[in-house]
């Protein structure tokens, strides 16, 4: 696990503005880290003006504010496109010049196994349905993180039913395989039971106190363990957790990920970037959706030589629903620029350390 450097001693607006300062660094590293790594740009084009704008790390802003942005969002006025991507294309052109244009980097995130209905509709979303998306994605050679479920509920999106059971051997078996063949894992919270009945407010960790917030996550991770699993990142059912929890997951993982609907709970920020002492790695449509969805902003991003990390999000279920075809057309194209997560890590783990 990367940490920060301890807090600024002078404390209040220079300790936040010192905390501001290192996280911009790190993210810039993080961006450039393949040129930075091959020794072909000097650390001090992180300074320049465009990469400073496009690294830069806001606050979590005011309830208010982070409603607009969520109405803006569905509205298609604060899109992925121009608010996160065409600023980190203009800093890697005033960085590298000609040398900007590279192959983008797709981080693929699955959720999540075992599914969250697993236990209400095993026919539909058993072991047996997730082991032909595997079978897709490892014959088109994509590696992908998973979200795990260390439990799973009976009626999960109600928050009045009870009841979980530990996972299933012919579960634990598919863990097993695997994570030998280039999969990661992620903890998907404790068992994806939901909070709150309202489908725009589901979530299994908003609301808790910090306390109650840590006995979750250690709950989750014990269960894992029992399996040899210990997962780096941190996958929030409905992507959904609160600001003030950020900094209890950022103390045991090293990336925490989101998706559209962490735009109420946290803003709408560029990704990845450093905050504090993890990676938040939110993804939002079109990279977030279906693969028939997905497949043209991958293509755009294939075609610009982005030379981006992009966090791609797909679920299994929602492509089991499709047929299946539109997966294996988006794993076909997707399979030579698809990033293994050990890469993302090292990734983190070196611009944590050139940035402390």
């Amino acid at each position: 696990m990367i940490h920060s450097a301890q807090a600024d001693p002078r404390g209040g607006a220079g300790a936040d503005a010192h905390d501001k300062a290192r996280d911009r660094e790190r993210t810039a590293r993080l961006l450039l880290d393949a040129e930075l790594a091959a020794g072909t740009l000097a650390p001090e084009a992180l300074m320049g003006p465009a990469v400073r704008r496009a690294t830069r790390v806001r606050s979590v802003p005011p309830r208010p504010a982070r409603v607009a942005e969520q109405v803006r969002y569905k509205l298609g006025r604060l899109d992925f496109e121009t608010a996160v991507v065409e600023p980190l294309l203009a800093a890697r052109r005033a960085a590298l010049g000609e040398g900007a244009v590279a192959p983008p980097r797709f981080l693929v995130r699955i959720d999540e196994f075992p599914h969250y209905m697993a236990w209400d509709d095993p026919e539909r979303f058993g072991t047996a349905r997730f082991e032909r998306f595997h079978e897709i994605m490892a014959g088109a050679s994509v590696p992908y993180l998973v979200a795990v479920l260390p439990r799973v509920a009976r009626e999960p999106l109600s928050p009045t039913a009870s009841g979980s059971r530990p996972l299933e051997p012919e579960e634990v078996a598919m863990l097993r395989r695997l994570s030998g063949e280039r999969v990661a894992f992620g903890l998907h919270g404790r068992d994806h039971r939901t909070r709150f009945a309202s489908p725009r407010r589901h979530s299994e960790l908003c609301g808790l106190s910090l306390a109650a917030t840590e006995e979750l996550l250690e709950d989750g991770l014990a269960e894992l363990a029992r399996h040899e699993i210990h997962p780096a990142v941190f996958v929030p059912p409905y992507n959904r957790f609160d600001a003030a929890q950020f900094e209890t997951l950022a103390r045991r993982f090293e990336v925490v990920c989101g998706g559209p609907e962490s735009i109420g709970t946290m803003g709408f920020h560029s990704t990845p970037q450093w905050r504090g002492e993890a990676v938040y790695l939110p993804s939002y449509a079109p990279v977030y959706g279906r693969a028939a969805d997905v497949l043209p902003a991958v293509e755009w991003a294939i075609e610009r030589g982005a030379g981006l990390w992009v966090p791609v999000v797909l679920h299994w279920g929602w492509e089991m629903q499709a047929g299946w075809g539109d997966l294996e057309r988006l794993a076909e194209r997707i399979a030579p620029y698809a990033a293994g997560w050990e890469d993302f890590h090292g990734a983190i783990h070196r611009s944590g350390a050139l940035g402390g």
